[in-house]
């Protein structure tokens, strides 16, 4: 096998999850996958990453074996993420702070972060926490998803570290779960990004058929992925939540360092630098990410300017 065959080149240098996966080591911290691992057509150990009991007997393993979370499980039909993606958004945010840190990557509970959407898995805070030892608030408007995350939470003691609180409104996203006095550094944010479960279901269509299950029955594929509606679609989809999302942001102009959010669509872009453009914000970037054929991007936007950037950190 070469080098280039073993190692997901196109992952962030510090993710844990370049290489192939070692499910020796995996079964090894979690036998429970050793019911998903058989031979791939190449020969190789593999899952069957269309089955869903698999992705999350997975998804255990890996955040077991490198981040010592225990117990990790997810309602029945809830969004399944990909661990090593994730990954990656936690890291490129880290990158992100250093620049007005001296280069130097913050750590410790002092970094705060905003996790909006976090869902039942709560991958990001549960990743960003042992990665970076941050300090992190995550909401949804799901109380089911919520009572999930704070299952995993109690199991593992982040109760000290890692808050969850109720979005009560389907309308707001920073109003109603963030204070006038209080401060984050950074935010983060993977939007519902269809407009309709019809295009929900068509892209998990498209997804089925990449897998080589275009001839299966079943008539509901989106939901061998997993995702509840409200984690996969929204009103006027990815576009009409980040423009909200900007407009909002600029109440909290002077309580936040960096706002960020992944755009998962292309398309979405010119709309978003548009909205961007005319709201307030001193500077704006896009960060490319991509994971195998998947690509996305991170949006970035603060309203601070340099010094005040650097200022930051000093106060």
């Amino acid at each position: 096998m070469t080098e280039a065959a073993a190692t997901k080149i196109n992952l962030h240098p510090r993710n844990l999850h370049r290489d192939r996966y070692d499910f020796a080591q995996l079964i090894a911290s979690s036998p429970e996958l050793a019911a998903f691992v058989g031979k791939n057509e190449y020969g190789n150990e593999s899952i069957n990453f269309a089955d869903p009991a698999a992705v999350k007997a997975l998804n255990s393993a890996l955040l077991l074996h490198y981040y010592s979370i225990k117990n990790w499980n997810l309602p029945a039909q809830y969004l399944c993420p990909p661990i090593p993606g994730r990954a990656d958004y936690i890291h490129y945010l880290a990158d992100l702070l250093s620049e007005s840190n001296g280069g130097t990557i913050p750590r410790g509970q002092t970094v705060r972060v905003l996790d909006i959407g976090t869902g039942a898995n709560c991958i990001y805070p549960l990743i960003g926490h042992a990665a970076y030892d941050w300090q992190f608030v995550g909401t949804d408007i799901d109380a089911t998803a919520l009572h999930n995350a704070q299952q995993i939470l109690d199991a593992n003691q982040l109760n000290a570290t890692i808050e969850l609180r109720l979005q009560k409104s389907s309308t707001e996203i920073f109003s109603g779960v963030t204070y006038a006095d209080e401060y984050f550094d950074i935010t983060l944010c993977n939007p519902p990004f269809h407009a309709s479960l019809a295009e929900a279901r068509h892209g998990a269509q498209r997804k089925w058929k990449n897998l080589g299950k275009e001839n299966d029955k079943r008539k509901n594929p989106v939901l061998n992925f997993g995702g509840q509606s409200m984690e996969l679609c929204c009103d006027g989809g990815e576009e009409a939540f980040v423009t909200r999302m900007i407009e909002e942001s600029e109440s909290g102009k002077d309580n936040c360092l960096w706002f960020t959010t992944l755009i998962s669509k292309s398309a979405t872009l010119p709309h978003v630098y548009r909205k961007l453009k005319y709201s307030k914000a001193t500077e704006n970037r896009t960060i490319e990410m991509s994971q195998g054929q998947k690509k996305s991007r991170i949006l970035a936007w603060t309203f601070m300017d340099k010094d005040q950037q650097r200022e930051w950190w000093k106060r």
